[in-house]
């Protein structure tokens, strides 16, 4: 029996690469089931314990989201392109860099799906991750293991297979069956999902990974991110490795000598991009030598060796059926345009924003009006133009409200800013807002405090203040409508982890007036704590370099009023105020680089291959200081294109000057 049953998983996993992954059936569906039975009955009579690379052990049971483990490298997001000059400039950059060596470039097909990360230990799969924040991801192995191009064991072949392997691959829903998902969910009295992408990424986040398995998922694997005891010279021979081993990679993907051979395959896929039998929003542009991209290295958030030229955005024409409008956490009214549904780039629109009330008296929008709506990117919706010629005479201007519509309290306006305010700091709708930015991936990063959670915790007054979050428990928020025990007690657990988030990030999330993810990181390496912050005066927090009076006025604002929560935060356990500020920035533990070290810069102008905000971030990690003006004081100052004043100034003082070719050569 013993022999049988290998034999049969054997033959199974064989027809199961033909099928899911080559694409070349070679047993019709009832014979396939019939294999799959018999292996079934043999395993069941047997003693021996079945294994987890068995094609039967692919649906399991229970809760599948577990605790966020951080990826073994980063996963980092790709710099955009959305035309053939930003193209040629990625190339001319890579040039430039690479001081002219010749290289080629693999273009491969941008799927529009979910990121995850694969890994192989000895060929079996033992863990899949999601992307998350690129540092962390969420723990989805049972749903991933349903998936059948997903290979339980690796193939043996010549290619060696390593001890360790991480892939990484995009997870999607094919284009036709969607339509198969939404008809299901509408009859369970669910909402249908908007756009292929939007259900694959639901469905690897289902509690239970035996609905998952009902789920059409795929899966093209498009990067091996990591490997032990095999080597190789180029992307492509990776991607053909890969192939060998069994995981399934997209059959489009070429190679070129030059980038205009890169923009023809561009400019081919422009053309039969809705041929394709899934979502694609793209193409990715990779050098294909990895020793021209160890040489080429990153930024803090993207590789300077690959770009997604992103397709042109795609329009739509319909029809603006009301103004609504939204309370933000600042108390900020946003009116929003809920629009005739009107299907753009493979998502069904319903809404678009209309950023103010200026927005709207500028480009004369009226309930009523024909539009052409626009995706970005292929993401946000907006409005490009108002088709004034087909109006009717019955469209009605719209009166921006002088009362929240949440609250009722009067709104604010100011002649410093377009914005309108609700000045009401106990506004619902405010609190709302609140405690989603507290929760968001950039804050405290808080996994499952949806909006839909946000609504009951607030309107049943289980949450009066995000402190409140720390007082929840599994009882209470399982009697939340589809909540169940499973996931509350998965939040609670995404709560708890929260409390080890850097003082930086709970500055952020507190979401104070002016206060960006720079302005917080400024702030707190200055400063250290949350204590000492709170207790700076005005004059004290103007002093540091890039923070002006405004900030200033508004942070010694904030805490004045909301000491209570302060309180409540530090009582609660919050990681930052019990450990010392230090030990909770990785970068103040980092080795001091002989240049960077105890130096102070200022960086101006605009870098082509990272932002300022990102260039400042690599001198911190280095120990150096980045300040915003140029002073006699200055050791560097790093000069993009624009340079202006401050280059100016540099040369008046006779301050060295660095190009952004320099700096990433210091780098």
């Amino acid at each position: 029996m013993r022999t049988e049953i290998d034999d049969l998983r054997a033959l199974i996993r064989h027809h199961e690469r033909k099928y899911y992954i080559e694409n070349q059936p070679e047993l019709s569906d009832a014979e396939f089931d019939v294999l799959m039975k018999r292996l079934e009955a043999l395993e069941a009579s047997s003693d021996a314990p079945i294994p987890p690379d068995s094609p039967t052990q692919r649906v399991g049971g229970g809760a599948v989201l577990g605790a966020r483990i951080p990826h073994r490298n980063p996963m980092l997001s790709l710099n955009n392109g959305y035309d053939e000059q930003e193209l040629k400039e990625f190339g001319e950059r890579v040039r430039r860099l690479l001081e002219e060596a010749p290289t080629e470039y693999v273009t491969e097909l941008k799927i529009d799906g979910l990121g995850v990360s694969l890994i192989y230990e000895n060929g079996i799969f033992t863990r899949g991750l999601t992307r998350g924040d690129g540092e962390y991801g969420e723990d989805i192995t049972d749903n991933l293991r349903t998936i059948r191009s997903v290979p339980l064991r690796l193939t043996e072949t010549d290619a060696k297979i390593p001890a360790v392997l991480e892939a990484r691959g995009e997870v999607f829903i094919p284009k036709d069956r969607l339509d198969d998902i939404n008809v299901q969910r509408e009859a369970e009295g669910e909402p249908p999902f908007a756009n292929p992408r939007n259900a694959a990424a639901g469905s690897l986040r289902l509690q239970n990974a035996s609905i998952t398995a009902a789920r059409p998922l795929d899966i093209f694997v498009y990067n091996l991110n990591y490997v032990e005891g095999v080597e190789f010279s180029t992307h492509t021979e990776s991607l053909e490795k890969m192939k060998r081993w069994g995981l399934k990679c997209n059959p489009h993907t070429a190679c070129h000598k030059s980038i205009e051979a890169v923009q023809d395959y561009y400019e081919h896929w422009v053309a039969e991009r809705d041929a394709l039998p899934y979502e694609t929003d793209g193409v990715v542009v990779k050098v294909n030598e990895f020793s021209h991209r160890n040489e080429l290295g990153a930024t803090s958030k993207y590789p300077r060796w690959a770009i997604a030229y992103k397709f042109n955005a795609q329009q739509a024409i319909t029809t603006i059926e009301r103004i609504d409008v939204q309370v933000g956490r600042t108390g900020v009214l946003t009116p929003v345009a809920i629009l005739e549904p009107v299907t753009l780039a493979g998502a069904t629109i319903t809404n678009a924003t209309l950023h103010n009330e200026q927005e709207i008296q500028t480009k004369d929008i009226r309930i009523g009006d024909r539009i052409v709506l626009e995706r970005a990117g292929d993401v946000i919706p907006k409005i490009v133009e108002v088709l004034t010629a087909e109006r009717t005479g019955n469209e009605a201007v719209f009166v921006f409200p002088d009362r929240c519509p949440v609250c009722d309290t009067p709104v604010e306006r100011s002649e410093e800013e377009v914005a309108v305010r609700c000045v009401n700091v106990s506004c619902v709708a405010q609190l709302k807002r609140r405690i989603a930015h507290y929760a968001s991936r950039n804050a405290l990063q808080i996994e499952g405090l949806g909006p839909a959670t946000i609504d009951q915790l607030v309107d049943k007054e289980l949450v009066r203040d995000v402190a409140d979050l720390y007082t929840l428990e599994v009882e209470a928020l399982s009697e939340l409508d589809r909540m169940g025990v499973p996931s509350a007690g998965n939040l609670v657990r995404q709560i708890e982890q929260s409390k080890m988030a850097p003082v930086e990030k709970v500055l952020f999330g507190l979401g104070i007036f002016h206060i960006g993810e720079t302005v917080a990181e400024l702030l707190i390496e200055h400063f250290l704590s949350l204590d000492a912050l709170s207790k700076a005066t005005r004059e004290e927090i103007e002093s540091v370099d890039g923070i002006g009076p405004q900030i200033a006025e508004s942070v010694v604002s904030f805490f004045s009023q909301h000491q209570p929560l302060l309180d409540k935060l530090r009582e609660s356990g919050l990681h930052c105020f019990t450990v010392a500020a230090d030990a909770t920035r990785p970068e103040m533990s980092m080795v001091v680089d002989s240049f960077f070290g105890g130096k102070t810069f200022v960086v101006t102008g605009s870098l082509e291959g990272m932002t300022r905000t990102e260039a400042s971030k690599e001198i911190k990690a280095r120990g150096g200081k980045v300040t915003s003006s140029v002073t006699s004081k200055t050791d560097y100052l790093i000069a993009g294109e624009g340079a202006g004043s401050k280059y100016a100034k540099a040369v008046e003082l006779d301050v060295p000057i660095l190009t952004e070719t320099d700096f990433f050569q210091k780098l």
